[in-house]
């Protein structure tokens, strides 16, 4: 997000895009974006966990749900008003077409959901 960001703002030409065949609604990789005050308010309900049990655990955190590099690109031009120049290139060795989080344990044992649609984390 920060990178197709970079664009809107005239930092860079262009972002490529790896991959437009894969078997996803437009083609493009699908991945689960997060906000950063998100994260931050997981990492606070986790310290609260740590504090009530000792120990160290691991959760997934993230929306559950995936956008397409596509999506995101449309969603920062909403936001900022502004085109978002892209190429098309060859996928990537080793990408997946789809990558998103499950983050029930996180709700289950933090009470920490993600609160953020992709049009607010692009404000």
């Amino acid at each position: 997000m920060r990178y197709i960001a970079q664009i809107a703002v005239g930092r860079l030409p262009y972002v490529n895009i790896f991959g437009t065949d894969y078997d996803t609604l437009d083609g493009t990789g699908v991945r689960d974006y997060i906000h950063v005050v998100d994260v931050a308010i997981s990492h606070f309900a986790a310290m609260k966990q740590f504090e009530m049990n000792c120990g160290l655990k691991i959760y997934n955190l993230g929306t559950g749900k995936g956008y397409s590099v596509l999506e995101m690109i449309k969603a920062l031009e909403k936001a900022s008003g502004k085109t978002i120049s892209y190429k098309e290139c060859s996928r990537r060795p080793d990408d997946l077409a789809t990558v998103y989080a499950d983050p029930t344990l996180a709700a289950q044992e933090l009470g920490w959901i993600a609160q953020r649609n992709l049009d607010e984390m692009c404000k």
